[in-house]
């Protein structure tokens, strides 16, 4: 990890605070330290402690950089930035999702990747159960965000085939290029596909607690007009 200040050959470097690197990277604050820590990130610690970190470095990582050990998380984000943006795979859910929703939902996507990733290399249980609840946060977090901009249940579940299939290509690229044995090339897609579905059903449970909260209060109200 770089302990100094020093300069890009473009000019002065820009260090930024620990709560913008992971805007910035759409990442928690454990894994940009982590990164840090292990010298892929430049960073320098202030008198008082604090970490700032070297802004072109983070904005190469979101640009494709990819970190070391983070062979999914980086391959799944340069696949479906791909896919968005061209012409063949370009779908209606996303292009009539308003810019808000859009920029609200990239950390929740870049994060959920680095989810997966982790539950594939961890075989500790209480790992495994902290990133399922984790998971399960984020679906209800997607389908509350999306519910409220009044996006229609049927765009919302187009936008998590998308985000699922696109994943899961990765990781069948991933397998073949690390040369995984067919078991564990099976038991990785098992694991993406399990993780998937949580959030499915937390999007899916999003819509109808809202939809079932709003019609109790529509009753209620037609309730009180009778009395």
């Amino acid at each position: 990890m770089t302990s100094n200040r020093r300069n890009d050959s473009s000019g002065e470097t820009r260090w930024v605070n620990l709560g913008r690197a992971c805007e910035i990277l759409g990442v928690n604050e454990s894994t940009v330290r982590r990164w840090a820590d292990a010298g892929q990130v430049r960073c320098f610690r202030t008198p008082g402690g604090h970490r700032r970190f070297a802004e072109a470095d983070l904005v190469a990582l979101t640009e494709g950089g990819g970190t070391d050990g983070h062979e999914l998380q980086t391959a799944a984000v340069r696949r479906i930035r791909r896919r968005l943006h061209s012409s063949r795979d370009g779908d209606s859910w996303y292009e009539d999702l308003q810019e808000d929703a859009r920029e609200a939902l990239r950390p929740l996507g870049r994060r959920l990747v680095e989810l997966v990733e982790d539950y594939i290399s961890t075989s500790r249980r209480p790992r495994r159960a902290e990133i399922e609840a984790e998971v399960d946060e984020i679906g209800q977090t997607y389908g509350d965000m999306l519910f409220e901009r009044d996006t229609p249940l049927l765009q919302a579940v187009q936008g998590f085939t998308f985000f699922r299939r696109s994943l899961d290509d990765t990781a069948k690229q991933l397998a073949e290029r690390n040369s995984l044995s067919v078991e564990e090339a099976g038991k990785a897609r098992e694991v993406i596909a399990g993780l998937a579905d949580r959030v499915l059903f937390g999007v899916i449970g999003a819509y109808d607690s809202t939809e079932s909260s709003a019609g109790d209060h529509a009753q209620a109200g037609r309730s009180q007009a009778g009395r």
